[in-house]
């Protein structure tokens, strides 16, 4: 057992980590181990590949990835905001460079290949962007004299217009709803916060008249005769077919037919093995992650902290809603990876690049250390 008067890194870690949380976090990564394992062979047979390709794969982006999440939570929150920075400029780059040099799949360009792995940039930017945005909007409220606000409008337009040129419209709506989250909670005047809400409704809109795969997917959802409804139907009777408690580990049938059922419809595959009661733990599972980090996040006296860790939370648990929503028919499709349990490297990484900022920030610092961060903030403008 490590002492508490023991002064290393590790042991400062370990005293200071929010331990429950890391336990559900390694709980979610367990259960999609084990979803993977139960979805994906089907998949891989169907497309002539060895049936455990995927989870193979899986099980590879899993070591690196918890290496980037544990080491993550190792950082400091100046150390955190200076990568975010370095990550987001990284991801706009390979956003663009995706835009001129990535193959075109289903009429989106949204993938790169770099030294044989294909990379979705807008996975990471993800993240470093909420970091950024918290960081200009705890400036805001340290300085009001500073444009931050304003700023934090350009990040958010220029990320959006890239994602809207891949065209990536579901990563595009979460950003929004994110950004309009950390909005409200940084004191913001309630008529600009419904002003973002009106751009948004009024891009959806637009979105519908002149983009075709877009107005397809809403028809489609209001009413099913009008298109292919094959992967929206096949799920719920996924749901049908499991009840309560499944149909037993590996007897699924709706995963046969699924085309993505390892990935945006791994919640149906969950469902029709294991019944409705997993779905409900993983669903109590991120409610948990979720209030657990606002909770903290709440509790911290440092503004930059507070409005990161709440903004990565809300990422976290609006992507993980998005995708169990699209499962149950309950919104169009988004084509959305259910968080740590979807199959997908650069999903899996940088999800986990999120969380390990979300427990860096929630960690118990002592109060001297966060007096001596702000007043350094001050001094030296938040750098």
């Amino acid at each position: 057992m490590l002492a508490r008067d023991q002064r290393t890194p590790f042991s400062d870690w370990w005293w200071t980590v929010d331990k429950l949380l890391l336990a559900a976090i390694s709980a979610l990564i367990l259960g999609g181990v084990i979803l993977s394992l139960a979805a994906s062979p089907p998949v891989a047979t169907r497309i002539g590949l060895d049936p455990f390709h995927f989870f193979s794969r899986h099980m590879l982006f899993l070591l690196p990835s918890f290496l980037v999440l544990i080491g993550v939570s190792f950082l400091s929150p100046k150390q955190i905001r200076r990568l975010a920075l370095l990550v987001f400029v990284v991801s706009v780059i390979l956003i663009v460079a995706t835009l001129v040099f990535g193959a075109e799949v289903k009429g989106s360009r949204r993938w790169i290949t770099l030294l044989g792995v294909n990379i979705q940039a807008s996975e990471s930017a993800k993240p470093a962007f909420v970091v950024m945005a918290a960081w200009l909007f705890a400036e805001s409220t340290r300085r009001p004299e500073m444009p931050a606000t304003s700023m934090a409008m350009v990040l958010l337009l220029t990320l959006v217009a890239l994602l809207v040129m891949e065209p990536d419209f579901g990563q595009t709506i979460l950003i929004l709803i994110v950004w309009g989250a950390l909005f409200f909670i940084a004191g913001m005047r309630m008529i600009w916060v419904a002003g973002l809400a009106g751009a948004a409704a009024a891009g959806l809109f637009s979105a519908y008249l002149l983009v075709p795969h877009v107005a397809g997917r809403i028809r489609r959802f209001m009413n099913p005769a009008s298109g292919d409804t094959f992967q929206v139907d096949m799920a719920m009777e996924a749901f049908w077919n499991g009840g309560w408690f499944g149909l037993g580990p590996g007897e699924g049938i709706a995963k046969r037919s699924l085309p993505d059922s390892h990935t945006d419809f791994v919640f149906a595959v969950a469902a029709e093995e294991f019944g409705i009661i997993l779905c409900l733990a993983l669903v109590g599972l991120f409610a948990f992650v979720v209030l657990r980090t606002l909770t903290r996040a709440y509790a911290s006296e440092d503004m930059f902290a507070r409005f990161a860790a709440s903004g990565l939370a809300i990422l976290f648990g609006m992507q993980a809603a998005i995708n169990m929503a699209v499962n149950l028919q309950l919104i169009p499709a988004k084509g959305m990876t259910l968080p740590f349990i979807s199959y997908g490297g650069s999903s899996i990484i940088s999800l986990a690049y999120g969380v390990g900022m979300m427990l860096a920030l929630t960690r118990q610092r002592p109060r001297t250390e966060v007096e001596s961060m702000n007043a350094a903030g001050v001094a030296r403008g938040y750098a």
